[in-house]
């Protein structure tokens, strides 16, 4: 990480106030993304500071933990939304320490299929100890109404966002719930 990350940070924040009274919906958007983007910063801070670990490495290995018996590459850039190159450079690194194994596929020989490894999955779950409770720390000041109303707050803007529709463009633009185009599966 940068030292670059945190007055972009700041930046980003000073422009919410920017024109304060209009642009109500960019002004949103942006509070949005700049809380979103502070909680990640320090997420991945203590991922990599706590375990040397990245947040993508993370994110797939959650998806591993999930699922027991393993993904298919294909199955692990789908969930994760992203390309199959960056699914196998993060598999590449993770095998070297050890984390996962790929093995063939028992149905589709062409195919690999991932699992945490017995090393993985210790780590892992140690890794989502922590994680919950950086999590929790960072949400401390809040309380269980203020959690309660952003909660309803959210879950309405997601299903209005969810079912808007661009007018007047060549392509209107659909997304299933729970999948974006690209970046981490929709929370």
């Amino acid at each position: 990480m940068t030292s670059a990350a945190p007055d972009n940070l700041v930046q980003i924040r000073d422009y919410e106030m920017v024109g304060y009274g209009r642009h109500e919906n960019l002004r949103l958007w942006l509070r949005l993304l700049t809380c979103t983007m502070l909680i990640e910063t320090k997420i991945r801070g203590q991922l990599e500071g706590h375990f040397s670990v990245t947040l993508p490495q993370f994110d797939l290995m959650a998806q591993l933990d999930r699922v027991p018996d393993g993904l298919t590459m294909s199955t692990l850039s789908e969930r994760l939304m992203v390309s199959n190159g960056n699914v196998t450079g993060i598999v590449k690194r993770l095998i070297a320490e050890g984390l996962v194994e790929r093995q063939i596929s028992k149905t589709d020989r062409r195919s690999f299929v991932v699992s945490l490894s017995r090393k993985g999955q210790v780590l892992f779950r140690d890794m989502a100890e922590k994680h919950e409770s950086w999590v929790n720390a960072l949400f401390a000041e809040l309380s269980a109404p203020e959690i309660s109303q952003l909660m309803t707050l959210l879950a309405g803007t997601k299903e209005k966002v969810r079912g808007a529709n661009f007018v007047g463009a060549k392509k209107i633009l659909r997304v299933e719930p729970g999948v974006r185009k690209r970046g981490r599966p929709a929370r």
